[in-house]
């Protein structure tokens, strides 16, 4: 049984990315997707992580990020046979966090009632701040499984809030796979941009979110982490999608990757637009997104678009807080629960 649930772990991982990488054109079988990964896309998306946990290390007291108190960590223990483990990159952002994660979490914690929900973070960097200047404690992945493990659980569930197969989601599975041993069954959602469906509905979501800006004279344009690595492909898929939907108002870009922020605004220049909406296409609000998209510095995403001439409206919220977004990874988990019995 362990054998098998530990195969279903990894041929997902598989399966998924090679999903990602058909959509930039590769041919990628499941049995070599995690292995593909070059080293020079190692290294950039590690470079690139490194400046986003750093830049929202960084954010000094000034910051009013929210009451840490208003979050729950989920690190109790008491957990019971069955734990339905969400893993997140995390943000040292309060009020992100818990209006995002927290928020998936709770929705996950609805429609599970028989599973306990907790929490783990895989940036060690964001949960030492918060420890820092909160005092509030958050489980690393490692510190959760052993939670879990000292707590007797016998069927765990893990489910990822990536926005994608890419190598964080990687690294995740084969975690995962090194403590599988220590429990009965085990299992693991897939990110939120898996396969189309996915993509339809978080089309759907974002669209809905955001229509009443859609008024033919503003662009609207949804910024992005980046990487890369392969799995850049869904920004790119995105947009394709959007096309194909009818919604031509609509823009994505990336601050890591392409397209950048000036393939946007040379696109949106195509369109005789007058004004610009702003929002990150991220599950957090975190350091991106009030810096990189709407901050003051001449290189945001504002500052840019503004230069070109567009009155510029911020909308500083992840993924995460909207409803659609959450019972999608519900919709993932309840999958990998159900994969259990196969």
């Amino acid at each position: 049984m362990r054998k098998a649930n530990l195969y279903a772990v990894m041929t997902a991982a598989a399966v998924s990315m090679a999903i990602l990488s058909g959509c930039s054109g590769s041919q990628t079988t499941a049995s070599t997707a995690a292995e593909t990964t070059t080293a020079a896309e190692t290294t950039a998306e590690e470079t690139t992580t490194a400046e986003t946990i750093a830049a929202e290390a960084d954010d000094e007291e000034n910051y009013d990020t929210g009451d840490a108190s208003m979050d729950n960590t989920r690190n109790q223990d008491e957990i019971g046979e069955n734990e339905l483990l969400v893993v997140s990159f995390g943000t040292s952002y309060n009020d992100s966090r818990r209006l995002t994660v927290g928020a998936i979490e709770n929705a996950i914690e609805a429609a599970f009632p028989d599973y306990s929900v907790r929490r783990g973070f895989t940036s060690q960097i964001i949960i030492d701040h918060i420890k820092k200047r909160d005092g509030v404690a958050i489980d690393n992945v490692a510190e959760a499984l052993n939670r879990a493990i000292d707590n007797g659980v016998k069927t765990l569930v893990v489910q990822p809030t990536h926005l994608m197969n890419g190598l964080e989601y990687t690294d995740l599975v084969n975690e995962l796979a090194e403590n599988s041993d220590a429990f009965e069954h085990v299992a693991v959602g897939e990110p939120l941009l898996t396969s189309d469906d996915d993509f339809k509905a978080v089309i759907s979501a974002i669209t809905d979110a955001t229509k009443e800006y859609d008024d033919g004279e503003t662009a609207i344009c949804f910024m992005g982490h980046g990487t890369e690595a392969d799995s850049n492909a869904v920004y790119q898929k995105m947009q394709d999608m959007l096309k194909e939907e009818g919604f031509d108002h609509y823009y994505v870009g990336t601050v890591e990757a392409t397209p950048s922020c000036e393939d946007v605004i040379a696109q949106v220049k195509e369109g005789s637009y007058k004004k610009v909406v702003l929002e990150p296409l991220m599950i957090v609000a975190g350091d991106h997104a009030n810096n990189d998209m709407a901050g003051d510095e001449e290189d945001s995403w504002k500052s840019q678009f503004e230069a070109a001439g567009y009155d510029v409206t911020c909308l500083v919220r992840g993924l995460g807080e909207l409803e659609p977004i959450q019972q999608l990874f519900v919709q993932h988990a309840q999958a990998a629960i159900d994969s259990l019995a196969k």
